[in-house]
């Protein structure tokens, strides 16, 4: 199983914090990184996205289906978000589009064992792969590097 944990790109401040957008900044950072993203899919992916409009602003700039769940919402926890990706027997690729400090929680859990508060920059996404019992970083991508 891969999964890709994608943190929302940058968002205004406001509230009520759901209905947050993305800046013009945010914006462009989720077109770059799904510019990366996009060709290296597997077309039949699943990405589940947040409810949050930053977030489903962010997983529209990759131009694939997306289901939204609360599953991987602004107050998701690690154990929501890993069982809703269905890691690690799911097969295929699942996409999650959500926030911080969820997504660095289950990248640390994932990788080390360990819950921590790992910090995933605005727009970055790290790539994860579960084969034959092991855990692998196969990709961590940075707004500023692509």
């Amino acid at each position: 199983m891969d999964l890709i944990l994608w943190r929302h790109a940058d968002a205004e401040n406001g509230s009520p914090d759901s209905a947050r957008k993305l800046t013009k900044r945010g914006q462009a950072q989720a077109r770059r990184v799904s510019a990366w993203l996009k060709p290296r899919l597997p077309v039949d992916c699943e990405v589940l996205v947040s409810p949050a409009a930053r977030a489903q602003q962010t997983a529209l700039a990759l131009g694939v289906r997306f289901v939204t769940t609360p599953a991987v919402g602004i107050d998701a926890s690690t154990a929501d978000v890993v069982a809703a990706a269905g890691w690690p027997t799911r097969p295929g690729t699942v996409v999650i589009v959500g926030h911080q400090p969820t997504l660095g929680r289950v990248a640390a859990m994932l990788l080390s064992g360990t819950e921590a508060d790992w910090e995933f920059g605005k727009g970055a996404l790290w790539w994860l792969a579960h084969t034959n019992g092991k855990i692998a970083l196969r990709a961590a991508v940075d707004t500023e590097l692509v």
